[in-house]
């Protein structure tokens, strides 16, 4: 391959290019990515970052003498794919041909209907997005966060370190009960509680007051919450708008193979917009977490280097982490598809536990809260057991 373009600039655009050189690729190499920022790390972004602990220098992923030899195109969004003519089509008219493609896009916040040009409503997935609710937040006031997922409960977890008055709306009757489980998704959740936090649960969002800045959040049972600051965490959908008739299949992301390659050969797909099959389910699974970004893209470019032709591994099992109120909450694997799940050390009451899911006796996944030394020898039995 003469020229490989990379088409996203965050974690897994980045470790796809590091991964090109470091497995021996010499050639031209193009990184496109529609922010005008380097690559730099997310999960700060809601804690550390958000908080003013940390500032934009330490968010950077690069060293500073890092060079990859490649060619940055910042600032542009990609708007197309000419899989034929083996070019992508970029926002400004420009277009950049290439052999191979590394399809890593990532993911954007989902946001409330209605709530465009109200002042005080924020999601929070770019640093711009950090830059804007840091500001607000410094300031004080009443915040609500919709929705009670990780990122929602992170906003929740610093907000409350900055003497804000904060209240969590969430419409499942448990969060997080998608990725931990009813039983240690209420136990996580209860963190709110445990520091004044307000949560409440079961009923949605009917929309924002206001009329040029929000000043409430109407919810479906007919009653509000006084607002200065909303915080929408309702998940991220897969920028992959772009490839809408390029050829390759589409289905929640790019659909992918266990080592990211796409339906059009010459193409593969990782980070959050990659759909990646998984051989223990059996099953597509779109992994939004830090770790598959950094791992994954170094199977991806070894099949996209060897034109398919090397065997595809077999993924570890998923990872990420979370820190709320002071406490390290660490998970590995799927909850879903457990028929069981035990705490193995700790106590619930305490914030201080190792829970393992197992299904029909196997561990599928494993859940630590301030139990890093345990997790890790977890973990690694996790990998062993499910690979």
């Amino acid at each position: 391959m003469r020229t490989v373009a990379v088409v996203g600039a965050s974690l897994a655009g980045l470790s796809a290019a590091r991964s090109l050189r470091k497995q021996g690729y010499d050639g031209r190499l193009v990184v496109i990515g529609d922010e005008l920022h380097r690559p730099y790390d997310r999960p700060p972004l809601s804690k550390e970052f958000l908080s003013g602990t940390i500032g934009e220098a330490e968010l950077a992923l690069e060293a500073d003498d890092e060079d990859l030899q490649a060619e940055w195109l910042l600032g542009v969004r990609a708007t197309g794919l000419d899989h034929a003519d083996r070019a992508v089509r970029l926002a400004d008219g420009r277009e950049v041909r290439a052999d191979g493609f590394v399809i890593a896009t990532g993911a954007a916040a989902r946001t409330l209907p209605g709530s465009e040009g109200l002042a005080g409503v924020h999601v929070l997935r770019t640093l711009d997005d950090a830059l804007a609710l840091r500001g607000e937040l410094a300031r004080g006031g009443r915040l609500v966060v919709i929705g009670g997922g990780f990122v929602g409960a992170e906003v929740a977890s610093t907000a409350y370190t900055l003497g804000l008055d904060v209240t969590v709306v969430e419409v499942a009757p448990t969060p997080l009960a998608g990725p931990l489980g009813e039983t240690m998704g209420s136990i996580v959740s209860a963190l709110h509680a445990d520091h004044g936090v307000r949560l409440k649960c079961g009923v949605g969002v009917k929309g924002l007051s206001g009329e040029r800045r929000v000043d409430a959040v109407l919810l479906e049972d007919g009653s509000s919450i006084p607002a200065d600051i909303v915080v929408v965490g309702v998940g991220a959908r897969p920028c992959v708008d772009w490839l809408e008739g390029s050829g390759i299949e589409l289905d929640n992301g790019v659909k992918c193979g266990a080592d990211g390659r796409t339906s059009l050969a010459g193409v593969v797909a990782v980070g959050d917009c990659a759909n990646w099959y998984d051989p223990r389910a059996g099953a597509h699974r779109r992994v939004e977490h830090w770790t598959g970004a950094r791992e994954r893209p170094d199977a991806a470019i070894t099949t996209l280097l060897s034109h398919g032709a090397a065997e595809p591994g077999v993924p570890r099992p998923p990872y990420f982490w979370s820190d709320q109120y002071g406490v390290k909450i660490q998970f590995a694997g799927y909850a879903a598809g457990a028929d069981s799940v035990t705490v193995e050390e700790g106590t619930p009451d305490d914030r201080n536990v190792l829970a393992v899911y197992r299904r029909a006796g196997h561990p599928v996944a494993v859940l630590g809260m301030n139990q890093p030394r345990l997790f890790t020898r977890w973990r690694k039995q996790l990998a062993v057991a499910t690979s």
